[in-house]
């Protein structure tokens, strides 16, 4: 990947974040931009996003919100910085966070067996 794909990209996440963050600070809270993918000609970017479910706030009202805010984001960014082409702006919701959740609550479910070293007791030395 080069160096110029990151930093475009490091650049759209932090001003995306910020748009989100001060113009919509009620609705926004619960979301966070994790990761954007810019294609190499700066044409497009996949933003990734996650959600914290709560207080009816889902996965899918995420989705229709920045749906319906698309064109809005794309606005603001384009004031916002300065490139020779402006990105179309597509957001995708991040299942990578979703997956460790997952893998999270699997390892704190596992019980771990006692060590044979736990097991044994002063009974079972012999008396020097």
């Amino acid at each position: 990947m080069s160096n110029r794909k990151v930093r475009v990209g490091e650049l759209v996440k932090r001003e995306i974040s910020d748009i989100l963050h001060t113009r919509f600070k009620s609705s926004a809270v619960l979301i966070t931009i994790t990761e954007v993918d810019v294609s190499p000609d700066n044409k497009n970017a996949l933003i990734f996003y996650s959600v914290i479910e709560a207080d009816g706030f889902t996965r899918k009202k995420a989705q229709q919100f920045f749906a319906k805010n698309t064109s809005m984001f794309r606005r603001e960014l384009g004031k916002r910085i300065v490139l020779k082409f402006l990105p179309a702006l597509t957001f995708a919701f991040d299942e990578k966070n979703r997956a460790a959740a997952m893998v999270n609550e699997l390892i704190d479910e596992l019980v771990a067996p006692e060590s044979d070293a736990s097991k044994s007791t002063s009974a079972d030395k012999p008396d020097a």
